[in-house]
């Protein structure tokens, strides 16, 4: 009997000794003490001529944040919408990317297709284009297959390079992946050299855009190599990261928009879908979107300080969809 009371005890002694260890590097800060003065869902601004506008704005109508050269704006006081990574997209078998949605080729939008941006404010479903490009977080299923049912296409605008404390998902992108603040508080440049951390975080985010029913991706600050990161970012990180992101896109059945980042024009051409431009205008720089047109495919384009008066002969002559927004990035548009 003192036997079977001493194994006893040795068992249940050994089946409490194990333990468990936690990585505290898959949580991030949500802000820090570099952290800019302004919140808001990101958009790329005008730090140099070949850096434009931001691209992201809030659910609020305030400036669309991004640029560190840009007035301040407050952070969405909105939760985000339904539909996040997190709970949007079935996950894939493992090392396989998820099959593309069924009807063959891919959305490819023409040269000189109408086309409406909203990233700010309550989204305007009534503006007759054929081309809407949203919030891929502020808006769930429902919306896209509202304007679907309008007859348009729909762009998922995410944030491709720059993590924001804001995100439903912004726990997943550990500290080392963070740099310096770009303008915007609660934004940093992503080390897009660690390709291996972000690109399963970016895939998460394109199943979201997939599983919504989105047409395409618009991947925001897609030019880190050009700006101040606190990262020794080269050309050759940014070719690398970019065609990881195209690649992404494409393995699930989603157009795949190149943002800005003119200088590499030439060598992406190929990999990207469209192009999606601010202030080429501004910057006398239209002309570097040309390989985009002659090889058929689509550049959206808009000036925030310019005028149409100003722009628009030449965007035509030069086959852009063009237009006049506000920078906030809500409903008003004045197209060419």
């Amino acid at each position: 009997m003192l036997a079977a009371i001493a194994l006893t005890t040795a068992l249940l002694a050994t089946s409490c000794s194990g333990s468990d260890e936690g990585d505290d590097d898959t949580s991030a800060e949500a802000t820090g003490p570099d952290s800019p003065a302004a919140t808001a869902p990101a958009v790329p601004g005008p730090a140099t001529p070949s850096d434009p506008t931001p691209s992201d704005s809030a659910a609020t109508a305030t400036p669309a944040p991004g640029s560190p050269s840009a007035p301040a704006a407050t952070k969405p006081a909105t939760t985000p919408a339904p539909g996040t990574p997190s709970d949007a997209a079935p996950t894939s078998a493992a090392g396989q990317p998820p099959a593309p949605k069924p009807g063959g080729a891919l959305w490819q939008p023409k040269p000189g297709v109408a086309w409406q941006w909203q990233l700010g404010g309550n989204l305007d479903q009534s503006v007759d284009v054929p081309v809407y490009d949203i919030d891929g977080f502020e808006h769930d299923a429902s919306v896209v297959a509202s304007l679907h049912a309008k007859g348009r296409k729909v762009i998922c605008y995410v944030n491709a390079g720059s993590w924001e404390d804001f995100r439903p998902d912004a726990a997943a992108f550990s500290k080392s992946l963070q740099g310096s603040g770009n303008g915007w508080q609660g934004e940093k440049w992503f080390d897009i050299r660690q390709l291996d951390k972000l690109k399963p975080l970016m895939a998460t985010r394109f199943d979201m855009c997939r599983a919504k029913g989105f047409d395409a991706v618009e991947p925001d600050l897609l030019d880190a190599y050009i700006n101040k990161t606190g990262f020794p970012l080269t050309a050759d990180d940014q070719l690398k990261y970019n065609r990881m992101i195209a690649a992404l896109a494409h393995e699930r059945g989603l157009a795949v928009a190149l943002k800005n980042d003119l200088d590499q024009i030439p060598a992406l051409v190929g990999d990207f879908d469209f192009a999606v431009n601010e202030q080429c205008a501004e910057y006398d720089e239209c002309a570097k979107l040309s390989p985009f047109i002659k090889a058929g495919k689509a550049v959206l384009h808009v000036e925030y300080t310019v005028p149409t008066s100003k722009f628009c002969a030449q965007a035509k002559s030069l086959g852009l969809s063009s237009m006049e927004k506000h920078l906030e990035l809500d409903a008003w548009r004045q197209p060419c």
